[in-house]
């Protein structure tokens, strides 16, 4: 899948997000200080994780937006594309999505979905 599309997007996540924080974020200086030290590692973990996949998202709609087909993948040799893109870094691979125009034959039709009520309670 991934050598027949035209683009291939790896979407990786900075486990040491925390250190641009100060440049990023600069109202709030202090913030970067809540995710510092080796017992934050998982809370760092989660945090760039859960936001790279909404990132990722993101990309999706805005590519999604400009007519192209946008084919997200799991499954694949994470560690292999780690070292072969991040090595030496602290980033590390989320998914693959690759992007461009889709043959339409080869296209799934949108799959069932949840009901509301199935997977939602309003309090």
């Amino acid at each position: 899948k991934v050598l027949r599309a035209p683009v291939t997007a790896i979407v990786g996540y900075d486990s040491e997000f925390h250190r641009a924080l100060p440049r990023l974020f600069p109202h709030n200086p202090g913030f970067a200080g809540t995710f510092e030290g080796p017992d934050k590692a998982a809370h760092r973990q989660d945090t760039a994780f859960r936001n790279a996949s909404l990132q990722a998202a993101y990309l999706m709609l805005a590519a999604r937006a400009l007519g192209l087909d946008c084919g997200p993948m799991s499954g694949f040799d994470a560690k292999g594309v780690d070292d072969a893109f991040w090595s030496g870094t602290s980033v590390r691979t989320n998914f693959l999505c690759g992007l461009g125009h889709g043959d339409g034959s080869k296209l799934f039709d949108r799959l069932p979905r949840l009901d509301f009520d199935e997977v939602c309670r309003l309090q």
